[in-house]
């Protein structure tokens, strides 16, 4: 069923509330997705960004889409065939670095709501524009950090944002402590190196303090 701009950005801002940190994942092998995905729920961060940057990642979604209390997006979106291949592997909700107005469209036809990035003034007054006003702020660091993002929000203060990119657990508070910013995006809580070792145990404990973080406003 489609959907307007505005009911994407009242899901995607209902999403990104559940948790201060949004897992932003890289998975390799759809073998790790279920236990990975149990973890990170488990240890109080339930929605989760699998990024279509792998060649596992629909089937990684489709695992994910499968454990009780996570919410799995997908990252990455680039084109509409994109947006229809992670909806139908079961993907809740889309990400992308920027927003085409092909991608939009898209989304909007198939009911997917999108977290749409945005990097300057300019990009964020368009989205608003369209009807969407919860977005992604990428690339986070590069684009000026933390001190960028609520400049950005002192003329635009009715625009909400998730932070992805060189977020880490030394600078995340910075942004979960701006008025405009709802969650942000880390991939920290999922390093590849436990992953490939299956140290569901350690995931979830960083997951645990990454859930912690912010002061949960």
């Amino acid at each position: 069923m489609p959907i307007t701009a505005q009911q994407a950005s009242q899901r995607t801002r209902e999403i990104c509330a559940m948790a201060p940190i949004m897992p932003v994942l890289v998975v390799e092998d759809a073998g790790h997705a279920r236990p990975l995905a149990e973890a990170l729920v488990a240890g109080g961060l339930p929605a989760l960004e699998v990024t279509l940057r792998t060649a596992a990642a629909l089937d990684v979604i489709r695992e994910m889409a499968q454990v009780p209390g996570g919410v799995v997006g997908a990252g990455t979106l680039v084109t509409p065939a994109d947006a229809e291949a992670a909806k139908d592997a079961g993907a809740q909700f889309g990400v992308s670095p920027g927003a085409t107005d092909a991608l939009l469209d898209a989304c909007e036809q198939i009911g997917l709501p999108i977290l749409p990035g945005a990097a300057t003034a300019s990009e964020a007054m368009r989205l608003l524009a369209r009807g969407y006003d919860m977005l992604k702020f990428f690339p986070a660091e590069a684009s000026g950090g933390a001190p960028a993002l609520k400049a950005i929000g002192a003329p635009l203060p009715q625009i909400s944002f998730c932070p992805t990119g060189g977020v880490s657990p030394a600078n995340a508070d910075s942004y979960l402590s701006l008025s405009n910013v709802v969650c942000a995006g880390g991939s920290w809580v999922a390093p590849n190196d436990l992953v490939q070792g299956g140290d569901w145990g350690a995931i979830k404990q960083l997951a645990a303090e990454a859930s912690q973080l912010g002061g949960r406003k």
